[in-house]
């Protein structure tokens, strides 16, 4: 139920109406403006935060890409050293199998009979004139006493020769 106050009272009281009306616009602006200065200052928060995590963002994943990079390229050292470690070995292995072939082939020649009397005599200075001696297969002479072996053939020969040759021998296949 609505009441109505008379026309003088209302009259009366208008001012006092305008005045809090009044207030009220005001403290209204006054909330909106510091509504929006807060607004304002969470969002230049914000934006400052935001900069600073795309920043670190930046940072991190330079530094991850950095690490990859490494990464990668330890790893591609690594398996051009591991590419270059076999080509080596593979000359090597070429390098014995042809000494090898060629100090069996001297069997055919006509100076293969003192090659052998020089590694009976060999044997026979190693081991004792008692010494047991025995063709070896593939050309030169195996040896044994009561508790020895020597093994003179043609391929440990060349074996043993290879292997003391050092790294010199390298300088055969490398540049």
């Amino acid at each position: 139920m609505k009441t109505s106050l008379p026309a003088p009272m209302t009259a009366a009281l208008e001012p006092v109406r305008a005045r809090l009306l009044r207030a009220a616009e005001t403290d209204a602006a006054a909330m909106l403006a510091a509504a929006d200065k807060d607004a304002a200052t969470i969002l230049r928060q914000a934006e400052a935060q935001a900069a600073d995590l795309l920043a670190e963002a930046r940072e991190r994943g330079a530094a991850d890409a950095e690490a990859v990079r490494r990464a990668a390229h330890v790893r591609a050292r690594r398996t051009a050293r591991a590419r270059e470690l076999a080509a080596r070995r593979e000359c090597w292995e070429e390098l014995r199998r042809q000494v090898i072939r060629g100090v069996e082939a001297l069997r055919t020649t006509e100076g293969y009979p003192r090659i052998e009397a020089g590694l009976t005599a060999r044997a026979h200075r190693l081991l004792g004139p008692r010494a047991r001696i025995s063709p070896a297969p593939g050309g030169g002479v195996l040896a044994e006493d009561e508790t020895r072996r020597v093994d003179l053939s043609l391929t440990q020969c060349a074996r043993r020769a290879l292997d003391g040759a050092g790294p010199e021998v390298e300088e055969l296949w490398t540049p």
